[in-house]
């Protein structure tokens, strides 16, 4: 019925685009340097073009004096030699001169910037990756679209707005994802804020075109004929408009005669239509992951509460930690999950980030089929990987995980760092490999993931919180801080309550960086148990 439109921005590159920067606030900040320096040369190059007019308008103010003395009394002013003399020069002359003034190019300086800048722009995948951010940052914190228009999030240093034409670009987003669902919703955001007056590039016909399919989509007739009719009353030859109706009309017809021709017992009986609401889902826990990234439905008893526990850990008699033992907290029990507090510094942070930001790529999930490293749209990141050899700070982190688990990091992967995007997130996943994967971790040699261990880089203003579905786990980032949890059994098995996500970032930038522990090395560090489950 309508076609499929993909947002094109206006000077998005196709070739030279280096897309992804939707997939970390941190290599996002880069253009909005990129965007000043734009700006910059912009009000040069308008500044350029005020000086060129000012030029000309002197230059006609001069003449327009000239010229009215002169047709007064033609005759008697050329009568005058030196007058007969600067008319024949600026004619010859000067005129020509201003002809080259009118026809030179101011732009050339902001043009070769913009060329040059141009390379380094987001293109569609980003754009429409933002997007979608939006519309999974609204079903997973509920939050209606007005609220979003309104820039009303919480935690927020910039209030922004989302325009009609905003709201638009979002439901045509979700339409060409065949998302009937999220188009409906923007597109009845946009047509309430151009029913309150608002000025937009976009006309109601065009909204009320998507927004009346959208809503057929899903199966109520009713509101898409009435929705057509009212495109028809702005734009009474609307051609796919007007065959809409008819169809509508010919289908809601049929279903009168179904129900007329349908016996007594029969007649109660109506056409369900299809259920209003997001498509069906791919994750079985969704509604348990989006409610404990919410700060619901976590799972921790009163009784249980009772038993965490607070502490000074010297990493059992550790001389490093003798002195000025680290700071332990329990979050959770089963799994266990503890929280060290105040154990990286902020100049170690921001080493570990200077390090990382230059490697920045798109974070990859290992294909469990196949083995190869591929991007997928359930973990929206960048992530780079630092060995302890490249700098001191990195060794000396290293080594205090080392000192606080007691567990060799000698057969450890590499301390990977990642930034979060626009929405950023990890949906639910295992660290460990299962029975299934028996080839997951076999170049590394090193056995299967013990423990991990999460540095908290930043704080978030809402949202990335990490949580644990299965048992209704949550924990919040804080500056500073690690998480620790062992994701196998003492036994080797792999303990499934860790199955664990990285909420999406609704407001804020979030950097973490975390080193997995693998069981090579740790044979007498944590042996292995009788029992299957211990």
């Amino acid at each position: 019925m309508i076609w499929c439109i993909l947002i094109v921005g206006i000077l998005l590159p196709q070739s030279l685009a280096h897309p992804g920067f939707f997939t970390s606030i941190g290599q996002m900040t880069d253009l909005i340097h990129t965007e000043k320096d734009l700006v910059t040369s912009l009000k040069d190059y308008i500044k350029a073009e005020e000086d060129k007019l000012e030029q000309i308008k002197k230059w006609a103010e001069k003449l327009d004096r000239l010229t009215s003395t002169a047709t007064k009394d033609p005759e008697g002013f050329v009568g005058h030699p030196v007058n007969a003399f600067k008319l024949m020069k600026r004619l010859n002359t000067e005129w020509s001169e201003l002809e080259n003034l009118v026809l030179k190019d101011m732009s050339d300086g902001f043009i070769s910037n913009l060329t040059i800048q141009r390379q380094y722009f987001p293109n569609d995948e980003d754009q429409v990756g933002a997007a979608k951010a939006l519309l999974r940052l609204q079903d997973t914190y509920n939050l209606d679209t007005d609220t979003i228009s309104k820039g009303n999030l919480p935690g927020v240093k910039h209030k922004s707005f989302l325009t009609a034409e905003d709201c638009f670009e979002l439901g045509k987003v979700a339409y060409t994802e065949a998302d009937y669902y999220h188009t409906e919703l923007w597109m009845e955001q946009a047509l309430r804020q151009l029913d309150e007056g608002e000025v937009s590039t976009i006309d109601k016909v065009s909204v009320l075109d998507y927004l009346s399919y959208a809503v057929y989509q899903q199966g109520d007739l009713d509101k898409a004929l009435l929705l057509t009719k009212k495109l028809l009353e702005l734009d009474p030859e609307h051609q796919r408009a007007n065959g809409n109706l008819k169809y509508f009309e010919y289908i809601m017809a049929k279903e009168k005669d179904v129900n007329k021709s349908a016996s007594d017992d029969q007649s109660d009986q109506k056409t369900t239509p299809k259920k209003k609401g997001t498509a069906v889902d791919y994750l079985p826990e969704r509604q348990k992951y989006e409610m404990l990234c919410r700060g619901e439905g976590i799972k921790m008893t009163p009784r249980r509460q009772k038993k965490l526990f607070c502490r000074y850990h010297d990493g059992n008699r550790n001389p490093k930690f003798i002195l000025a033992p680290a700071k332990q907290e329990d979050e959770w029990d089963k799994p266990r999950i503890i929280r060290f507090h105040d154990i990286i510094s902020d100049a170690e942070i921001e080493i570990v980030k200077d390090l990382a930001k230059p490697r920045l790529r798109r974070a990859t999930i290992s294909n469990p089929i196949t083995g190869d490293l591929e991007t997928v749209h359930y973990r929206i990141s960048k992530s780079a990987w630092l060995s302890g050899y490249e700098n001191p700070v990195v060794s000396r982190i290293n080594m205090r995980i080392q000192d606080l688990t007691g567990l060799d990091v000698s057969t450890a992967e590499e301390l990977q760092v990642a930034n979060y995007g626009v929405g950023g997130q990890y949906e639910p996943h295992f660290d460990f490999a299962r029975k299934d994967e028996p080839d997951a971790f076999k170049e590394l040699g090193t056995g299967n993931r013990i423990a991990t261990w999460l540095f908290y880089m930043s704080d978030v203003s809402a949202g990335g919180a990490t949580v644990f579905p299965e048992v209704g786990a949550s924990v919040w980032p804080k500056k500073g801080t690690a998480v620790f949890w062992y994701n196998l059994f003492a036994s080797g098995e792999g303990d499934y309550s860790t199955r664990h996500a990285a909420c999406p970032v609704l407001v804020g930038n979030k950097w973490v960086s975390n080193k997995w522990l693998h069981e090579r090395g740790q044979e007498f560090r944590r042996p292995c148990t009788l029992s299957e489950l211990e």
